[in-house]
């Protein structure tokens, strides 16, 4: 304890801190509230229940601060929305002026006796700038590995296609033009029509398969997956005919468009719908059954499922499913799965399989849904 001091004849006793006499209760909670929020490493404010800012750390204020709709909860998630990620929620945001990024998380408090939404933004720059260097090294992997499997191959059979294709097609119009000119048979007519629209497909296949090995950046924008669908399944229509395998699409509408690479999403359907094509060589006729389906999952993420009736897996297949190199065919190369989980995962989506109920099996894939930029 101090001791008095002397003050010329009279002695004075220490000064202890004493309370503002004009000080309310409401200014001592104020100060009790910016001692709180003061201790918090984060970007923090406190919002009353009609969005109005009842309270800021000098970190929020200096990150969001200089931004007209800092002060209104509404206004300021509106805003923020606008400085999201291509793609994703609006959870994770840029401040616009630092261009730094931040993950939002809110929770429910009270503040001055009424409830009200506490906001932390914390700093997750140098995650984000993690996960970009991440995805690019993913994507050179990737783009090495697809033109190492298909790309010289690919390419040099669509060069040499070509020519003969377009031989083809001059023939068959030239026949046609003779058969019209002669009037022979409808039937031969027909014939020539039926052989020029199949040397067309062939084109625009070949056209598919070099847009696909040609090295490009990926380019990823809204796409409806119906029409993705319907692409793959019309490169592989003739060879379901050639095994009178039925397939349903089971697409719902209205459903959400994915954020994706068309190439790139065409090819993964391609693969694992040719895949249950060919799991299904060898059981009856009438068991041959392919379902493509499609909804928005728990995640808001669109989730595609590509089910057949084949024999399906084991337990060690299941293992090592998606290891480069593992194939169950005896003409496999083993690397159409690991290439397919390589593109999903670029999209920040995920591959699975899970055995189908009643028999054969369920691959698929999630996508991100586009959202639109504010």
């Amino acid at each position: 304890m101090a001791r008095p001091r002397s003050a010329g004849s009279r002695t004075v006793a220490p000064t202890e801190p004493q309370p503002d006499p004009k000080a309310g209760p409401a200014t001592a909670a104020a100060r009790e509230d910016a001692g709180l929020l003061a201790a918090v490493p984060f970007a923090c404010a406190v919002f009353a229940a009609d969005g109005a800012l009842r309270a800021a750390n000098a970190r929020y204020r200096a990150e969001f601060g200089e931004l007209p709709e800092h002060a209104a909860r509404e206004a300021l998630l509106a805003r923020l929305r606008g400085e999201a990620r291509d793609g994703a929620r609006p959870r994770e945001v840029r401040a616009p002026h630092s261009g730094r990024w931040y993950a939002l998380h809110w929770g429910r408090a009270e503040h001055a006796g009424a409830p009200a939404d506490v906001l932390t933004a914390v700093d997750i720059s140098e995650r984000i700038e993690t996960l970009a260097s991440h995805k690019s090294r993913q994507e050179k992997l990737l783009f090495t590995s697809r033109m190492m499997s298909v790309g010289e191959m690919a390419a040099t059979l669509a060069h040499e296609l070509n020519q003969p294709l377009a031989a083809i097609m001059n023939y068959v119009n030239g026949s046609l033009r003779l058969v019209e000119q002669a009037g022979g048979p409808v039937q031969v007519e027909r014939a020539l029509q039926a052989a020029r629209t199949q040397a067309e497909h062939a084109s625009a296949v070949i056209s598919r398969v070099r847009e696909f090995v040609r090295a490009r950046e990926p380019r990823r924008d809204a796409h409806e997956l119906a029409r993705i669908a319907e692409t793959v399944l019309e490169l592989l229509r003739l060879e379901a005919e050639r095994l009178d395998l039925r397939i349903e699409l089971g697409l719902p509408e209205p459903l959400p468009p994915v954020f994706a690479d068309r190439v790139m999403v065409e090819q993964v359907l391609l693969n694992l719908v040719k895949n249950a094509i060919e799991a299904m060589r060898e059981i009856a006729p009438e068991r041959r059954e392919l379902r493509i389906d499609a909804r928005l999952n728990l995640d808001e993420q669109v989730e595609v499922r590509v089910c057949d009736r084949g024999a399906g897996l084991s337990a060690a297949e299941q293992d090592q499913l998606f290891s480069p190199f593992f194939t169950t065919k005896t003409d496999g190369l083993g690397i159409g799965l690991a290439i397919c989980r390589s593109i999903i995962e670029y999209h920040e989506g995920r591959l699975f399989f899970e055995p189908r109920e009643g028999g054969g099996s369920v691959f698929g894939f999630t996508l991100p849904r586009y959202e639109a930029r504010a």
